[in-house]
């Protein structure tokens, strides 16, 4: 039971206490919005976030075959790359105090176990979705049940998702394309400057497997044809978040489509995610409007998923440090307790709360 987030007299009371402030402190401009989130997304006006996850969900796909070059670098070099510190995501999280875990949903190469890497492989990448199902129902269902309990035995109340997968934009945006009704061209265009042979190649490829696969409907289904393990992993870990009422900070192609499935299975869901991103791409753009949202930060940045988390998360720390750290005004009447909530029940809108989405 995923509860909407959206309660007028808490979002008011929230508000207030900002604005009440405003003439000594000044205004903090898309800090406000964000902190009004975080007090609704915990149901409290004093928001403490605590024990930041981030993880990275790593597998492979079958397509990777038809949509990658020669020689490009393996998934299993990725993760490698990210658990030694060779890419700067695992350095930053550390700065930042959030703790790094690289999962196993389907990598094709085997890895030896070591400090980081949580073993939860369903099998060895998924096929060709080109040709036929990249997963099985069964293996979609496997994928997002280790993705729940994987969420469940978390500490803290805060969950960071992002993909890893060579293959894995391409297989995000057919899931994303088939369920929100985008042209997949718009999400696999890079820029002006992408050769237009590469993109009519891709076209080809994609176009295919959207037709191989055009009477699949069913949000589950969808992901069983098109894959990816990635992603339906962090399918049931943000529905395992949300229902905790846990802070999900969601940076790329393959959360975002983790999040449009999520979302046909609990609508609220949304409300209790923000967004970062890694990367410029052009694609990511049309998804994030789609969500009526926008990244955190943006920093023209082209790095793994995962790294705007390490770079958003102080902004998010000084959001809630906005409601929690800063002390009362004097004229401000009665200090707040401690745990200061408002009671009453919970809207039943289904929509994201009131207040803007980040």
């Amino acid at each position: 039971m995923i509860v909407p987030t959206a309660r007028p007299a808490l979002e008011q009371a929230l508000r207030l206490k900002l604005s009440r402030r405003s003439n000594v402190t000044g205004t903090f401009g898309e800090l406000e919005p964000l902190a009004v989130r975080l007090g609704l997304i915990q149901d409290s006006l004093r928001p403490k976030l605590r024990q930041p996850q981030l993880l990275l969900f790593a597998g492979d796909h079958g397509l990777a075959v038809d949509v990658t070059a020669p020689g490009a670098r393996s998934t299993a070099q990725e993760v490698d790359n990210i658990l030694s510190g060779r890419v700067p995501v695992a350095p930053f999280a550390h700065l930042q105090g959030l703790t790094l875990n690289v999962v196993d949903c389907g990598l094709a190469e085997p890895l030896a176990q070591r400090p980081g890497l949580m073993a939860r492989k369903i099998a060895h990448g998924t096929r060709n979705c080109r040709v036929t199902p990249a997963m099985s129902v069964d293996q979609v269902h496997a994928a997002i049940r280790a993705g729940m309990e994987i969420a469940d035995t978390l500490p803290g109340n805060v969950m960071a998702c992002a993909g890893i997968g060579v293959g894995g934009h391409e297989v995000a945006a057919l899931v994303i394309a088939r369920i929100a009704g985008l042209a997949v061209r718009d999400m696999i265009t890079t820029d002006a400057s992408m050769p237009p042979e590469v993109l009519a190649h891709m076209l080809v490829v994609l176009q295919g497997a959207q037709t191989r696969h055009a009477n699949v409907v069913d949000p589950v289904e969808v992901l069983a044809a098109f894959g990816g393990f990635e992603t339906a992993m962090m399918v049931g870990a943000m529905l395992v978040a949300a229902t905790k009422r846990h802070l999900i900070m969601a940076d790329g192609m393959a959360a975002c489509a983790a999040l449009v499935v999520a979302s046909r299975i609990a609508t609220s869901v949304t409300d209790y995610c923000v967004f970062c991103r890694s990367h410029g791409h052009k694609g990511l753009d049309v998804v994030l409007n789609a969500f009526q949202a926008t990244a955190l930060l943006e920093l023209g940045m082209n790095s793994i998923d995962g790294t705007g988390v390490t770079l958003s998360w102080p902004l998010v720390q000084s959001a809630a440090a906005l409601l929690t750290e800063v002390k009362q005004m004097p004229e401000d009447g009665v200090a707040e307790a401690p745990d200061s909530r408002l009671g009453g029940n919970p809207s039943s809108r289904p929509g994201g709360p009131p207040s803007s989405r980040h």
